[in-house]
C-alpha cells in the first residue's frame, strides 16, 4: 500500500487541501508538504493523525477498496497497546525498533 497515495486519494474525497489536512490532523503544514513534494514516506504516529482527522481507523486506512485488510490476534494486540501509549513511550518504542533494522 502506498501511503502517500492512499492519503492524496482522501484528501480528493473530500476536497481538503494539505493545509486543511494538516490543521484537521493537528500536523504542520511543512509535515504534509513534505509527504507529497519530498516524496516523505509518513511515519506511524504522521499516518495515525491522518486517520483521526479522517475518521479513519489503521486497518480502514490499510484496506484494499471494500475487502478489510485480515489482522492476526498478534498484530491487533499490537495496534491496541500502540494506541494505549503516550507520545513518549511511542517514540520510545519506534527508536528502539529502528535500531533493530
Amino acid at each position: 500500500m502506498d501511503a502517500q497515495k492512499r492519503i492524496r486519494e482522501l484528501m480528493e474525497e473530500r476536497g481538503w487541501s494539505g493545509y486543511k489536512l494538516a490543521k484537521e490532523a493537528n500536523l504542520s503544514h511543512s509535515t504534509v508538504s513534505n509527504i507529497f513534494n519530498r516524496n516523505n514516506a509518513p511515519t506511524l504516529p504522521t499516518i495515525e493523525a491522518v486517520c483521526r482527522a479522517f475518521g479513519l481507523t489503521l486497518e480502514q486506512f490499510f484496506s484494499d477498496g471494500d475487502c478489510p485488510t485480515k489482522m492476526t490476534e498478534e498484530q491487533r494486540n499490537l495496534f491496541a497497546m500502540w494506541s494505549s501509549m503516550t507520545d513518549e513511550q511511542k517514540e520510545a518504542l519506534l527508536h528502539l525498533m529502528n535500531t533493530m533494522k
